[in-house]
């Protein structure tokens, strides 16, 4: 499970794999062994039986060996792209079952009857979320061409407007990110970005001084084969990519080799379902932010992975569906 969101990631497949009667082992994060721990203790305090879960905190050379342990007989993981090839290449040498929920580079697609205000209050919330640092944050703004420069106008404005700093101190909107290795690879996809031929709209810049910020960046002009348009990019930067029409909004946001999630603005919610049925993602939303929900299946198509967490999908994921016919 990952870092950056250390609770909920683990208790989302636990919850539902403890419900059906299985037990969980998990293997967290190297940087939140603290978080991992916690985890244990609460199900112990919760009253689940002795060992039902049980964290290990181990690096990550040894979980092959767990992998193929035979008292294991599925794995989730929730990470990046690489990662869940390697844990599907080692459960799939021992026929082991896999579900996977990776990456994501995902669209937000606004419409020229789009609530605008609302729709960039949305899109810069999403995209800010745990300082960029989500799966599930919008990455990709697409714009239909009769509104992009008022689009960009008050998203470049309202993402100027968020205030970086000390994230235990009231008023900050970013705190750093998690690693300074994982801020410098950001800025690296942004500067070659913009020698792809983006234009920087704001910040893309490293600021002086301690901890791994980075402030709110945009980048326009965004164009295939950029990292801008082709990556994931974890971190506060916004892709706007204009599209002439409809059409050619949904055609990119479904040129990406990743499908978690995406998201559609239009004050016509018949004809933002049936462009949400259109686009290529797990999870597609209509006038309001990507989130996974308890209640509802939650998980991605292409690379970013496969099988469903949550909800009675979440269930059924781990448990094995048996056969028996009696005739007398």
């Amino acid at each position: 499970m990952p870092w950056n969101f250390p609770l909920w990631q683990v208790f989302r497949f636990a919850a539902p794999a403890l419900m059906a009667g299985n037990v969980g082992v998990l293997k967290h994060a190297s940087n939140v062994p603290g978080c991992a721990l916690a985890i244990q203790e609460i199900f112990i305090q919760a009253g689940f039986p002795k060992g039902a879960f049980r964290t290990l905190l181990i690096p990550s050379g040894q979980v092959q060996a767990i992998i193929e342990h035979p008292l294991v007989r599925a794995v989730s993981l929730t990470g990046s792209t690489p990662a869940g090839k390697a844990v599907a290449a080692q459960a799939g040498a021992v026929l082991k079952k896999t579900v996977l929920e990776l990456g994501g580079s995902d669209p937000y697609l606004v419409l020229g009857d789009a609530d605008l205000d609302h729709a960039v209050q949305t899109c810069v919330n999403s995209r800010l979320i745990n300082c960029g640092q989500s799966c599930i944050a919008a990455k990709r703004f697409i714009v239909l061409e009769p509104i992009l420069a008022a689009f960009t106008e008050k998203f470049v404005a309202l993402m100027k407007a968020k205030k970086i700093g000390d994230p235990f101190v009231d008023g900050t909107d970013i705190g750093p990110l998690a690693r300074r290795d994982l801020r410098d690879d950001l800025h690296k996809q942004v500067l070659a970005s913009i020698a792809h031929g983006a234009q920087l709209l704001l910040g893309g810049e490293v600021p002086p001084g301690k901890g791994a910020y980075y402030p709110p960046t945009v980048l326009a002009g965004v164009k295939p084969g950029m990292p801008a348009y082709d990556d994931e990019l974890f971190g506060p930067v916004a892709a706007v990519i204009n599209a002439k029409d409809e059409a050619e909004a949904v055609r990119i946001a479904n040129d990406t080799i990743f499908g978690l999630g995406a998201a559609v603005f239009t004050k016509d919610v018949n004809r933002g379902e049936r462009i949400a049925r259109e686009l290529e993602a797990g999870s597609a939303f209509v006038n309001c932010l990507v989130a996974s929900d308890p209640r509802l299946p939650f998980g991605g198509i292409k690379q970013s992975g496969y099988g469903r967490e949550l909800g009675s999908y979440g269930i059924k994921e781990f448990v094995n569906a048996k056969t028996i016919y009696v005739k007398s």
